[in-house]
């Protein structure tokens, strides 16, 4: 256990545990603090894989947030930008040399390198991730129920985030945020981030969330940043209809989603497809949501995204589309935690009628899969290092204890070993230096710290799930 004032750390299956309270600028600092070494670790990994994906530095996006983001940033959302002041302050006490506008460019990424062209000549009111199909790209499996469909009646919600490995092995930060205004936050998160990115979270709202990412969505303008919009509605947000409000306003279509929120409160759960021009918003006591990373809504399907994968069974979307209601109606009245984590969990192969771990399972795995079966020559290449990287699950019950559960490596348990992967796929092999091994690791059950924050602190509190049946390992 690492301590400093206002803040505690600790290690756990995978796992790095921070929980932070205080001001903006005392948790950032000791949040910062805390999370020094798997900065500098992310410093080095963004100057290489930036430039080995679009031949563009580091350095030119952190210049394009301090000119075309950081004041609006000041100007709307005063309190984030103090808490990344201290973020920045923490750090450098802890030896990791940061700046303040590589910090915000850090928290901004997901827009800079998703939604915002790589080079100046070409900045205009559109921009393209070119990953995923042409547009930006697409992430994560989930679902959120309610009653029918769940033993009780109450909310279940799962996710996990697939990602490429180089940069989604830093998802494995579990942060317990405890303001001095508004309200707390127990979320998946990367390291120095104010939000989740990943988007699991809950708050002692009673407010449940998460979400999916549209694939090929290539509509952007220069308005308010997601990090912040999504933020400000963790801290502040007390209803669902404040989550929409906060979303909506200065939307700039970056990382549009399709956002899944459960109201503990009333057992309530909403799904927005968020566009640019275009969003829906669909709310339920009854049923379910689920994010296959495809727009539903033909607008936004059809005028904000390119090559969606909509419908297409050889890809990720499409058969996503078919697995998950197939197995939360398979599951109706039934659907638990431990139910859950089995549908995130899932490697049944709709395309090949037969369970097959690759990259159209729920649980993805792109690096087992050949990719013989691709729908178009532009997709991710065959045993691309990408895939399911965690797993997650929580329901009312927990989340009004403000806890979930989660579990890291993949859903399933299928571990990563990086010198195995990269010997039997040499054309990834300049990655070896960049991946990390993920083993299998048992769900883990986490809650926010209650005990003494300080530099004086001596013990921590930890709660440790069961671990599942030892799953198959990859061969």
């Amino acid at each position: 256990m690492q301590s400093v004032k206002n803040g505690i750390s600790y290690e756990l299956n995978g796992w790095k545990y921070i929980s932070i309270k205080g001001t903006p600028r005392e948790r950032g600092y000791a949040h910062g603090y805390l999370a020094a070494k798997e900065m500098k670790e992310i410093q080095a990994m963004l100057r290489f894989n930036i430039f080995q994906d679009t031949g563009v530095n580091w350095e030119y996006y952190i210049d394009v947030c301090k000119h075309e983001f950081t004041q609006k940033i000041i100007d709307m959302f005063p309190e984030i930008y103090e808490e990344m002041q201290g973020l920045t302050e923490g750090c450098n006490a802890a030896g990791t040399k940061i700046s303040l506008d590589e910090m915000i460019a850090w928290n901004n990424s997901i827009t800079l390198l998703g939604y915002w062209r790589p080079s100046a000549d070409e900045r205009d009111d559109h921009a393209v991730g070119a990953k995923e199909g042409g547009g930006a790209s697409d992430h994560c499996s989930a679902f959120i129920a309610n009653g029918d469909y769940t033993t009780d009646g109450k909310i279940v919600c799962a996710h996990n985030s697939f990602i490429t490995f180089v940069d989604g092995q830093y998802y494995n930060i579990i942060l317990d945020i405890a303001p001095n205004k508004g309200h707390r936050m127990l979320m998946q998160a990367l390291p120095c981030y104010v939000w989740s990115s990943s988007d699991f979270f809950v708050t002692s709202k009673g407010i449940i969330g998460t979400e999916t990412t549209i694939g090929g969505y290539n509509k952007f303008q220069n308005n308010l940043p997601i990090f912040c919009r999504i933020r400000q509605a963790m801290q502040y947000g007390d209803t669902l209809d404040d989550y929409v409000q906060i979303l909506m306003h200065g939307n700039s279509g970056d990382y549009a989603c399709s956002w899944m929120f459960g109201d503990t409160n009333t057992n309530e759960i909403m799904v927005i497809e968020l566009g640019l021009k275009y969003h829906d918003i669909k709310r339920t006591k009854n049923g379910y949501y689920f994010g296959c990373n495809v727009a539903f809504d033909p607008r936004i399907r059809n005028l904000e995204c390119t090559n969606s994968g909509y419908c297409d069974i050889r890809r990720h979307q499409g058969a996503r589309q078919v697995r998950l209601p197939d197995m939360i109606d398979k599951h109706k009245g039934k659907i638990n935690i431990e139910i859950a984590k089995m549908i995130i969990s899932d490697h049944f192969d709709v395309y090949l009628d037969k369970e097959n771990p690759c990259s159209r399972t729920i649980c993805s795995h792109y690096d087992l899969d050949k990719r013989e079966y691709m729908s178009q020559a532009d997709r991710p290449k065959p045993y691309q290092p990408r895939g399911a990287v965690d797993g997650a699950v929580v329901d009312t019950t927990m989340a009004k204890n403000m806890s979930f559960s989660m579990r890291w490596g993949s859903s399933c348990g299928i571990p990563f070993i990086k010198d195995e992967y990269c010997d039997q796929h040499r054309q990834f092999d300049y990655l070896r230096p960049w991946l990390k091994d993920r083993p299998e690791q048992p769900w883990t059950n986490f809650t926010i710290y209650t005990g003494k924050i300080g530099s004086n602190a001596k013990t921590i509190k930890k709660r440790a799930g069961p671990a599942n049946k030892r799953q198959t390992r990859r061969k």
